[in-house]
């Protein structure tokens, strides 16, 4: 394999979380005052930490959300996550390929620590990440498209930003790879292409991903 270190997004690329998410914000947001379709919740804000919500919404209407918003929001997503979250298919199939040939990888995601393990429990995946590969957006303060998150993940693991590679579902977290002098492949399950723009190679099944890993 070309790489020494495979830094995995979290939601959608591990866990098939992005359209429970997604209807949730969409609908609390309009709830709040401020119409969102599913469609527009994807298009702003899939793959972004949670303060992106805040900034978008303050910069289009001058108005801030309620202080309790992130709590209310992880409430609810919490709750949906432990009655139907599932891993993405495929996903323990790659994963125990790595392992089987001694590659290391990482999750970096904008999510929190607590929504990351939320995720893990109910799918199982927490058999396969140990604490110390796991980093979170609030790892670092500035979530994706910075790409302080992929650099802190591959400081912590001991491998040099030119021997990595990210797997993404996200526009935002494309650009964040790229800013951090990474490879990265564009897993196109619920995102066009198009707005994975440049990535180094895009799959729609997990089945091909090894294949681009090398």
């Amino acid at each position: 394999m070309r790489y020494d270190l495979i830094i995995f997004d979290n939601d959608g690329v591990l866990v098939d979380s992005e359209p429970i998410s997604n209807t949730i914000l969409s609908g609390y947001l309009t709830e709040l005052g401020h119409p969102t379709s599913y469609e527009e919740s994807l298009r702003d804000y899939m793959g972004a930490a949670v303060h992106r919500v805040h900034d978008v919404i303050r910069e289009r209407t001058g108005q801030a959300l309620p202080v309790d918003f992130d709590e209310t929001l992880h409430a609810r997503i919490f709750a949906a996550f432990e009655r139907e979250l599932q891993p993405v298919a495929g996903a323990t199939d790659v994963l125990g390929k790595l392992v089987a040939d001694g590659v290391a990888y990482c999750v970096a995601s904008s999510g929190t620590h607590e929504r990351i393990r939320v995720g893990h429990r109910r799918t199982g995946l927490d058999e396969w990440f140990e604490d110390e590969w796991v980093f979170s957006s609030e790892d670092v303060g500035r979530g994706k498209p910075a790409p302080d998150l992929f650099l802190h993940a591959a400081e912590r693991m001991g491998v040099a930003p030119e021997r990595c590679v990210v797997v993404e579902d996200s526009r935002l977290g494309v650009q964040a790879a790229r800013a951090a002098g990474m490879d990265v492949y564009g897993f196109t399950a619920m995102t066009p292409a198009e707005r994975l723009e440049g990535a180094n190679g895009y799959f729609d099944d997990m089945g091909q991903l090894l294949g681009l890993l090398g």
